[in-house]
């Protein structure tokens, strides 16, 4: 299955891309127990490792598998090598596209499956609401940011 959340924020497209941090990570995190065990980066070849608490008790560890750039976006790609149960497959792009010079487009496309459509459906609800607070999070963030700079 696929969930697209999209957000656009004040800044150009590259200096947002160099916000995609653990600062960033840890602002974004969804209330619950939760430890961020390891975070290595957003680039090729980093890692991030989550541990869940109760009710889920579980790890997920993904990693960057990709990093591109374009005249008008930059993105990467993180790939989930161990995921909390129902999850068996997870793909993560995030997008960074420029808009103009001073807005940029924050795009989360996340494909998941958990082996069966049925369950699929039943996961689709929840991941799509940890993920929609994004759509608020990232201009929020993003705004503070580049006041500070200004």
């Amino acid at each position: 299955m696929n969930i697209v959340i999209t957000a656009k924020v004040r800044g150009g497209y590259k200096s947002v891309y160099e916000f995609m941090d653990r600062e960033l990570f840890e602002f974004l995190a969804p209330p619950g127990p939760m430890e961020l065990r390891e975070y290595t980066g957003s680039r090729k070849g980093d890692v991030v490792h989550i541990h869940f608490g109760f009710p889920l008790n579980s790890d997920w560890i993904s990693d960057i598998v990709e990093e591109n750039e374009s005249e008008n976006e930059l993105n990467f790609v993180d790939v989930g090598r161990v995921l909390p149960f129902p999850l068996k497959t997870w793909r993560h792009v995030h997008r960074i596209q420029k808009l103009d010079e001073s807005n940029a487009r924050i795009v989360d496309d996340m494909h998941f499956s958990t082996g069966n459509k049925i369950f699929d459906g039943l996961v689709y609800p929840f991941l799509y609401l940890t993920f929609l607070p994004r759509k608020w999070q990232y201009p929020k963030y993003f705004k503070r940011k580049f006041e500070k700079r200004s």
